[in-house]
């Protein structure tokens, strides 16, 4: 056991702006990470692509290929929004970084794309020991609409996955 406290790790921790993925990370530095280790903690958000939209003009036609939806000032404004909030989640996880260890190494990287393929590249590029993710936990039916990002990248990457999943807490229980 004392191999493992020596190693230095890369722990590759998937963040966004939900609070299962805070907990992941709150649950990794007090579980996974320990005290004076030489682990390395890279904070990955994935920034979602932007959405496609026609080159369609405010008239419905295509026929101009200069008429798009959004002027470029929207789209500039779309694109600054998604950097702000990028920046807003990196900061709150390092804060948190900060706050529960404060001696651990932690770097933080904004990648585009969609969030599974980003996760599973990173993974394998950064050359991640273990990849820590949280999992909305949705139900099957959900889950088979809208995908799961925890389990196709415990299916395709080649590191262990640590998928921590937020206690459901019960109102009425004490």
């Amino acid at each position: 056991m004392a191999d493992v406290a020596e190693s230095e790790r890369r722990i590759l921790v998937a963040v966004d702006e939900g609070e299962e993925s805070m907990h992941a990370l709150s649950w990794c530095l007090k579980n996974v990470v320990s005290q004076n280790s030489k682990d390395t903690l890279i904070l990955l958000y994935a920034k979602p692509p932007r959405a496609v939209y026609t080159a369609l003009d405010g008239t419905g036609r295509s026929e101009d290929p200069s008429g798009y939806l959004f002027s470029s000032d929207i789209l500039a404004a779309m694109e600054k929004y998604g950097a702000d909030v990028a920046a807003c989640v990196l900061e709150k996880a390092k804060k948190m970084c900060k706050d529960l260890q404060q001696d651990a190494k932690v770097e933080a990287r904004v990648e585009n794309g969609d969030p599974r393929d980003v996760i599973c590249q990173m993974a394998e590029q950064l050359g991640a020991d273990v990849l820590v993710m949280g999992s909305h936990g949705y139900a099957l039916i959900k889950r088979a609409f809208l995908g799961s990002v925890s389990n196709h990248c415990a299916q395709n990457v080649k590191c262990p996955v640590l998928i921590v999943k937020k206690p459901k807490t019960n109102a009425g229980s004490k």
